[in-house]
């Protein structure tokens, strides 16, 4: 029933992900959410984002900021991390997740979506064929829309965790 939003993985943090395994793997290219996967919901990029995307490049990968905000708060969290972006992304559509591929010059085999959201990231990336990976929302205060879209969320991981 609920099977069309369950995560392909489950991690608590983007930075527990093992960003080297999944090179090793095969993929090139990485699509992030920004608030609540990355930083706080408004927050700049930070060290630990800092060194994130620095290490990401390192490693050889390309990368993409996928977000549903407005341009002004795109630009403003990727000043410091200079990657590429898109803005205003209406995620779950998939027009954009296959834009930030095409930017990254990478395809669906070699792509993987990493957000904080089960009815805007994760289903938007299943929507397309997309590896992706749910983290846990870096802080739990959030918008009034996002706390309602929460309480379903936990509905569809209680029973993709009962499935596991």
């Amino acid at each position: 029933m609920f099977r069309a939003f369950y995560p392909d993985e489950r991690i608590d943090s983007t930075y527990l992900i093992n960003f080297a395994k999944l090179y090793q793997e095969g993929y090139r290219g990485i699509i992030f959410d920004i608030d609540n996967t990355l930083v706080e919901h408004g927050k700049d990029a930070d060290e630990r984002a800092k060194q994130l995307f620095e290490h990401l490049k390192k490693l050889g990968f390309s990368s993409c900021l996928l977000s549903n905000n407005k341009r002004e708060r795109v630009l403003r969290f990727n000043k410091e991390i200079q990657t590429n972006y898109i803005y205003d992304a209406h995620k779950p559509a998939r027009r954009n997740y296959k834009k930030a591929m095409e930017l990254m010059n990478t395809n669906l085999a070699n792509t993987i979506f990493i957000g904080d959201q089960l009815f805007t990231d994760v289903w938007g990336a299943k929507r397309l064929g997309m590896r992706n990976i749910l983290v846990a929302p870096i802080d739990k205060k959030e918008e009034i829309q996002i706390v309602f879209k929460r309480y379903l969320e936990k509905i569809v991981l209680y029973f993709y965790e009962k499935q596991r």
